[in-house]
């Protein structure tokens, strides 16, 4: 299996970056018009993004057409280097700098904020994970690494279900639970932080062993 943390950088920041454009399309079907603030919903009105608010964003452009360009332009970028390059130096930190600029132009809020969590564990990819190493006792890294493949689906499952989740339960079946809507975040983020402790956790086993076996030879 290959890095878990790469994996969990890549798959995320796909789907962070399809936010960022999904954002960017609703900007720019508002057309050539100024936002009502810097705060505003890239959906308004629309019955499918009613239980998301909207789908709010906020720009520093006050034009909702080329804000909506911009979004869809740079989250679209965003995607393409967490999936392809995020691996290589400094690759973490350009997603981070890409998640700040989203979410000046409209990228949404969820998704350059998450992208600004994914971008830092990004530049945890390959490294030695030194302060993990001494932390992490031998038995735990080794319950922790085994539950990586199960937190990763959870993990996923969670943010899907957030996304679009909960505006196709809004939109077909009339699901409108503002606690469900925090229960889903809680849940969206613990498993998330369950998922990069234990890709570390993976990603330590799996150094470990590939060092021994260079020694083994």
């Amino acid at each position: 299996m290959k890095n878990a943390t790469r994996i969990l950088v890549s798959t995320l920041g796909a789907l962070m970056g399809l936010g960022g454009i999904e954002h960017g399309i609703g900007e720019i079907l508002q057309g050539n018009i100024a936002p009502s603030g810097i705060m505003f919903p890239s959906w308004p009105g629309s019955a499918f993004f009613r239980n998301v608010g909207g789908e709010p964003a906020m720009t520093i452009i006050p034009n909702l057409l080329v804000t909506g360009i911009l979004a869809t332009l740079f989250s679209l970028i965003f995607l393409v280097w967490a999936t392809m390059f995020v691996q290589r130096k400094n690759g973490g930190l350009v997603l981070i700098l890409l998640s700040i600029v989203m979410l000046l132009v409209g990228g949404g809020i969820f998704p350059p904020v998450i992208g600004i969590i994914i971008g830092a564990l990004g530049t945890r990819i390959n490294a030695p994970l030194t302060w993990w190493r001494a932390h992490l006792s031998v038995g735990l890294r080794h319950f922790l690494g085994k539950v990586w493949p199960w937190s990763f689906v959870t993990c996923l499952t969670a943010w899907l279900l957030l996304f679009p989740g909960l505006s196709i339960l809004g939109y077909f079946f009339s699901v409108n639970n503002p606690n469900l809507t925090v229960i889903l975040i809680f849940f969206a983020l613990g498993s998330l932080l369950l998922t990069i402790f234990s890709g570390f956790a993976y990603d330590i086993q799996r150094q470990t062993d590939s060092h021994q076996a260079q020694n083994g030879k």
